[in-house]
């Protein structure tokens, strides 16, 4: 299966404060809001969503296509993708712009309070992905996950008029689009991939219901955080799936990301999407307990233990079939 995943390209920068957010709020005075939290630690990491899931998809012997745009100075960072098998021919860069920036505190309880400088980014609304699709000989899934905006609704219509089944990732990007433009994204997707939140915020934005949805979705998969994900198809009993158990969290930037690597893997592997789910949980649970996106370890016969624990023999035994034997 060729996975293509577009999206965003960044360095995140991640910072920690001891306390909580909310104790140095005051809710009547949100509309003068001026706060500073002083920090314990910075931590400079590869990140960006379509990044993200590339990489673990990569680690995991699929081979994905990333498509994006950067600037010059990603140098180090193609080197690492490359590395970690993944297809880099289609990422555009920049002259003038730098690559994307994630900044991100997180507080005591894994409130985050972020920003995103988009750069280069903005050039990925240049990217066709006709070409793309021409030398590798065909797509087979498109991941249309949070970018340019305009690029998302790009791919989305190029997908529709070349009959491509394309995955809608929409994520932060619904905090700033209208519901017309959700609409464009969500629409006929073989997939829409959002967290609880989210979700509301589809429904809300566009004036679907959940049933609307589902009628013009193949499938929703949303994650809900400590309550596991649930998977969504029209006609069919929805399926419930846990989160793996962890141990300390560190850090629970790129944890969505790595849950939809999961499943996509799941998918390319032609498992069920109970079992693409508890991969996505697996692997989201590796990342949560590891500082920075892409900086997890991957030991295949502890992730198979690990996963036998969560969801038992049977469920280890059919990932395992599909795991490399290597692990880069």
């Amino acid at each position: 299966m060729k996975l293509c995943v577009t999206g965003s390209i960044a360095t995140d920068h991640l910072m920690t404060f001891a306390g909580k957010f909310a104790d140095s709020l005051i809710e009547e005075q949100l509309d003068n809001l001026s706060v500073s939290f002083l920090v314990d630690d910075l931590q400079i990491r590869r990140g960006g969503v379509a990044a993200n899931i590339a990489f673990s998809l990569g680690r995991l012997g699929l081979g994905p296509i990333l498509v994006g745009a950067v600037g010059q100075d990603w140098t180090d960072y193609r080197s690492w993708l490359v590395r970690h098998g993944v297809d880099v021919v289609a990422v555009r860069e920049s002259d003038t712009a730098h690559t994307a920036r994630f900044t991100c505190t997180t507080d005591s309880d894994s409130n985050q309070i972020a920003s995103f400088y988009p750069g280069a980014m903005s050039d990925a609304r240049e990217i066709e992905l006709g070409p793309i699709a021409e030398r590798v000989g065909g797509l087979d899934l498109v991941v249309i996950s949070p970018n340019d905006p305009e690029a998302m609704i790009r791919h989305t219509q190029e997908c529709r008029d070349r009959s491509i089944p394309f995955a809608a990732d929409p994520s932060q990007q619904l905090t700033f689009m209208d519901g017309e433009s959700i609409r464009k994204l969500v629409d006929g997707a073989a997939y829409l991939f959002t967290n609880e939140y989210e979700a509301a915020l589809i429904e809300q934005k566009t004036g679907w219901s959940a049933g609307d949805i589902l009628d013009r979705v193949g499938t929703r998969v949303t994650t809900r955080s400590a309550k596991g994900s649930i998977i969504e198809s029209k006609g069919v009993d929805a399926i419930e799936v846990p989160v793996v158990s962890i141990g300390e969290v560190a850090d629970p930037t790129g944890v969505g990301d790595a849950y939809r690597s999961g499943y996509l893997a799941g998918l390319a592997w032609g498992v069920s999407p109970e079992r693409s789910a508890q991969l996505g949980s697996a692997i989201a649970a590796l990342v949560i307990e590891t500082t920075g996106t892409q900086e997890y370890e991957l030991d295949r016969n502890e992730f198979i233990a690990r996963i036998a624990g969560a969801y038992g023999d049977d469920a280890a035994s059919e990932i395992a079939s599909h795991l490399p034997v290597t692990i880069v």
